[in-house]
């Protein structure tokens, strides 16, 4: 992994890729050192399932990066809608207590006890944040909160 302040793992289908991706392991032991380092990691969605334990789709079950403590399974039942979430943890996005405004699609599910969850959403549980890792099915709205790029940016200059 090239020398970098931060890490930004954005949504996609890592499940389309799940092969691929579980072969990699040169790649998933490089962000296990990066979120080891310290410096700040922001995933979302597909970044979330790609830092967890393993990801389940097509009847088998593909390593990943094993950052966070949780598996995914995909499923058949799509969760989408705007979301209105408030931190529970300081990141390097958000302050505890603050909102965020997002948006989730998927169709995957984490398996395993909400530990450390990044966000509350209509009371329920959302995402993981520890230390500088941030991950969530959330695809936050930036222009919501510029803060938000704001912080991240600098967050990744401090970890240089």
């Amino acid at each position: 992994m090239p020398p970098a302040g931060g890490l930004l793992i954005g949504g996609g289908y890592p499940e389309a890729y799940a092969e691929a991706l579980s072969r990699n392991t040169q790649m998933q032991a490089s962000v296990k050192v990066f979120a080891a380092s310290g410096r700040p990691v922001v995933a979302e969605c597909g970044g979330l399932m790609y830092l967890g334990e393993s990801l389940e789709a097509a009847e088998q079950t593909f390593p990943m990066c094993e950052v966070i403590p949780y598996r995914t399974r995909m499923g058949g039942r799509l969760t989408l809608g705007y979301r209105d979430a408030e931190a529970l943890y300081n990141s390097p996005l958000a302050a505890r207590g603050e909102r965020v405004r997002a948006h989730e699609f998927h169709y995957s599910a984490l398996i395993g006890e909400a530990t450390q969850p990044a966000y509350l959403i209509g009371g329920q549980p959302e995402g993981y944040a520890r230390g500088n890792v941030l991950a969530s099915y959330l695809h936050l709205h930036y222009a919501a909160d510029p803060r938000m790029a704001s912080r991240l940016v600098e967050a990744c200059r401090v970890g240089t």
